[in-house]
């Protein structure tokens, strides 16, 4: 299978349209179109990832055409295994969520999410408790003018 078809394949696969691809990667629709062509333009690096992340298909696979296409479990480090997709519905409606929103916007997100896990096991040592949710992320951002009531 060639590059075209992979990316092509991992497009329907996500149920993305190339405009909405193209969102993911931030590109311009001509370029999924160019990427999808018979005489195709490769995107670089950065783009095979957006794509993947945009997909849900293993990196290496869109990439080489090697392993999985599915993005399934892999091993921790302390050898336990680790489920990399969805695992239950809310789960599922987080990713795709999270694949609609421009790249640029994704480590906030990833943000927040670390700050919400943070407030559930509670504070480090040493650092105040975030007293809200913006709180908590100004705290992460080093931007905190102080709690926000």
């Amino acid at each position: 299978m060639t590059l075209t078809q992979r990316i092509r394949l991992a497009r329907r696969h996500g149920g993305l349209s190339q405009a909405a691809l193209a969102g993911h990667a931030g590109v311009h629709r001509s370029a999924v179109s160019h990427w999808e062509s018979s005489k195709p333009k490769r995107p670089n690096i950065g783009h095979l990832l957006a794509i993947a992340v945009a997909t849900g298909v293993q990196f290496e696979w869109l990439a080489t055409g090697r392993g999985s296409m599915l993005v399934t479990e892999s091993i921790s480090a302390d050898g336990t295994a680790v489920a990399e997709g969805p695992g239950d519905t809310q789960e599922s409606e987080l990713l795709r969520a999270f694949r609609d929103v421009p790249l640029q916007s994704r480590p906030v997100l990833v943000e927040l999410a670390r700050q919400l896990a943070r407030q559930r096991l509670g504070p480090r040592t040493g650092v105040a408790k975030p007293t809200t949710l913006m709180h908590a992320l100004r705290l992460r951002l080093g931007d905190d003018p102080g709690p926000v009531l």
